[in-house]
C-alpha cells in the first residue's frame, strides 16, 4: 500500500479527540516504520497563558507512536499502552506543533515505540517512549 492510501486511511479513521487536538497525519515513512502528525494546539490547551498542558503533549506523542504501528500493518486491529514516559525539555507553546512516532521493535504482540514533538521552528520539546500490547485481526 503507498504511503499515500495509509495517510489517507489513518486520517479517516482518527479518533476525535485528535481532530479536536487539530492532528492530521502529514507522512508515513513505511522502511523509517514512522508516522508524523501536524497539531493546530490552540491556547484553550494551555496553561500560564500559551504552555500547553503536559498531558496533552502526551497524548500527542501517544497518537504519533500508536500511528506509526497501525500504519505498519493492517492486520492491526488495536494498540493498548502498557507504559508511556515522557520527557519535557522546553516549554511547548501553543500553535503548530509536530509529533513523530517510530517503531523500535514489534512482535507479534508487543511493540516498543518512541516520539518526539517539535515547535513551528523545529525545536525538539519532548520526547516519549513507550511499550503497547498490540491487538491483530484473527
Amino acid at each position: 500500500m503507498s504511503a499515500s492510501s495509509v495517510i489517507e486511511r489513518l486520517n479517516t479513521h482518527r479518533p476525535s479527540f485528535i481532530q479536536m487536538l487539530g492532528g492530521t497525519v502529514v507522512a508515513v515513512d513505511q522502511q523509517e516504520n514512522s508516522c508524523s502528525f501536524e497539531f493546530i494546539i490552540s491556547k484553550d490547551f494551555c496553561h500560564s497563558i500559551d504552555v500547553v498542558q503536559g498531558g496533552f503533549i502526551t497524548v500527542m506523542l501517544d497518537a504519533a507512536m500508536s500511528h506509526a504501528v497501525f500504519a505498519s500493518s493492517e492486520d492491526i486491529s488495536g494498540l493498548s499502552s502498557l507504559d508511556i514516559n515522557t520527557t519535557y525539555l522546553e516549554p511547548t507553546r501553543a500553535g503548530c506543533l509536530r509529533a513523530i512516532g517510530k517503531i523500535i521493535k514489534c512482535s507479534y504482540k508487543t511493540a516498543f515505540l518512541e516520539g518526539r514533538l517539535y515547535n513551528s521552528a523545529g525545536l525538539l520539546t519532548a520526547t516519549a517512549s513507550s511499550v503497547a500490547k498490540v491487538t491483530r485481526n484473527h
